[in-house]
């Protein structure tokens, strides 16, 4: 990831990718089965669903908690906001209008496999980055590129375990 110098209120994006030689469907349960993540993940720690909801449709909603060492721990709601079986599965993070955070998981079938992307924008909504950046606005655009990069690295990761894990199967 290159420096670029971004604010939280740039909405920074981060995205990776990678190919799954496996069908779309196939990485589509994975992506899209939000209590699978806190297996793939060291910062997410645990997803239940709320009001009733067993999996994804656009307005479900689920708690996910976290914990990171400079962070602390926390929990937010998330808002299903577009959900394609198949195709893509993204997320808003606490008011889906104003939103910490936006995820996105977008599949494109081809050649036997599957292209998988993960992507993630920062904000515009405040979260836990924003007291940091509060208490130290001189640092900002270092505390949103560590954290971003942060981002790469965990989405990489998680990638790389959904493509084991779809392969396998």
């Amino acid at each position: 990831m290159k420096w670029t110098g971004a604010h939280y209120t740039d909405k920074p994006t981060v995205e990776v990718r990678t190919w799954i030689d496996a069908p779309p469907d196939r990485v589509w349960a994975l992506v899209s089965d939000v209590t699978l993540m806190p297996s793939l993940s060291d910062e997410l720690q645990s997803v239940e669903w709320l009001d009733g909801a067993t999996g994804p449709s656009v307005g479900a909603r689920f708690l996910g908690r976290s914990r990171h060492e400079a962070l602390g721990e926390w929990s937010t709601t998330s808002y299903v906001v577009e959900c394609e079986p198949g195709h893509v599965f993204a997320w808003a993070v606490q008011d889906p209008a104003d939103p910490t955070a936006v995820w996105r998981f977008r599949m494109n079938a081809g050649d036997g496999g599957t292209d998988l992307s993960e992507w993630m924008q920062m904000g515009p909504g405040r979260s836990g980055l924003s007291s940091a950046i509060d208490r130290m606005p001189e640092k900002e655009q270092k505390i949103v590129f560590v954290r971003m990069r942060e981002f790469e690295q965990n989405m990489t990761a998680t990638l790389e375990q959904i493509k084991q894990l779809a392969e396998a199967e």
